[in-house]
């Protein structure tokens, strides 16, 4: 597999792209998902290169201090600055991918292809960082234990913090892409994703740095996957097995992203009430009314009333499921929790 990345900035050959093609008019051919293990390898690089990233410094603050040194510093040496990124660090994105989900996955990754994804570092690579890379390829198992242990301690110290703020902003950004999808189609989604993506011949094409490529995507599908944490540019992913992949920078990604949750919190109290601003923020999850009254220290009398109000606002869907009532955020709930953060 190969990942590779196509920063805004130095751009080397401008007529190399990536081509996904798909069937006409296939809307279910594009599905979007979440990658909690690309957050955090950007994460490392912003921490590795905090100058080219000013959108998160205000999350660099916060975090820098309590750095865990040793599983950064293993982490720092496998993902390093820029460039090709080791694709054992992350499943296949999902809507429903979670971090312990992720965490879990690494552990049981193959060994044949973490040689294969270290081979092509060693080759990227010169001087301690390449010993040290060679030692792992040439004993992956010892060093899957050792990424596996470092992955949970620079995520606790990183970003579980600012999981739910993040998140927020990565399901607001596929609510509204899904949204132009249905109203306006692929095209306009893809032509809105990034400067450098564009829709042609029934092809998402994503410009690169050094490499170019057409991908079928006819069968299997494309992932497009938001990030906030690589906010410059696009990333693809493209050789089975892995699922043909674009990473593409989240919308609404400011300084501000990584405030507290409470101040969000307040923000949407303010517009909605506290009781109901906490069902809203509380909604990425499918609950019963019951839940949701537990949840919020609510009489479910209460609840109901709140929700039939979210829902009428339509910021709320709910939905039968055999004998209980679900309810979720719907896109444009999803969107006001990303306009909100």
């Amino acid at each position: 597999m190969d990942r590779n990345s196509a920063p805004i900035e130095g751009v080397e050959h401008p007529d190399h792209r990536v081509e996904f093609h798909l069937s006409p008019g296939d809307i279910q051919a594009v599905r979007f998902g979440i990658s909690p293990g690309h957050e955090l390898a950007h994460a490392v690089r912003v921490l590795l290169r905090p100058a080219q990233h000013p959108l998160q410094w205000g999350w660099l603050r916060a975090v820098r201090e309590r750095l865990p040194r040793r599983s950064f510093e293993l982490l720092a040496v496998v993902i390093g600055e820029d460039g090709y990124l080791p694709d054992f660090l992350t499943t296949a994105a999902a809507w429903d991918l979670t971090p312990d989900a992720e965490r879990e996955a690494l552990r049981q990754t193959p060994l044949d292809g973490m040689r294969v994804d270290f081979g092509k570092m060693v080759d990227r690579s010169t001087g301690a960082r390449q010993r040290a890379l060679r030692d792992m390829q040439e004993r992956p198992a010892r060093a899957r234990a050792m990424i596996a242990d470092a992955w949970p301690e620079v995520w606790d110290a990183v970003l579980a913090p600012v999981w739910p703020q993040l998140e927020r902003l990565l399901r607001a950004d596929i609510a509204v892409r899904s949204r132009t999808i249905a109203s306006s189609g692929i095209a306009a989604m893809a032509e809105d994703l990034h400067p450098r993506v564009s829709w042609g011949e029934g092809a998402v094409r994503v410009q690169l740095r050094r490499h170019s490529e057409h991908v079928d995507c006819r069968g299997g599908g494309l992932v497009l996957v938001p990030s906030v944490m690589s906010s410059w540019g696009c990333m693809v992913l493209t050789e089975p097995p892995a699922q043909p992949t674009l990473y593409y920078p989240a919308r609404g990604v400011t300084a501000g992203w990584a405030r507290d949750a409470a101040e969000v919190a307040d923000a949407l109290g303010a517009l909605l009430g506290p009781a109901r601003a906490d069902i809203l923020l509380h909604a990425g999850v499918a609950r019963t009314t019951s839940e949701v009254a537990r949840d919020a220290g609510i009489a479910v009398s209460t609840a109901s009333h709140h929700l039939t109000v979210l829902r009428g606002a339509g910021l709320i869907g709910s939905e039968r499921e055999g004998n209980r009532m679900l309810h979720l955020r719907t896109p444009l709930g999803e969107a006001m929790i990303g306009a909100a953060i």
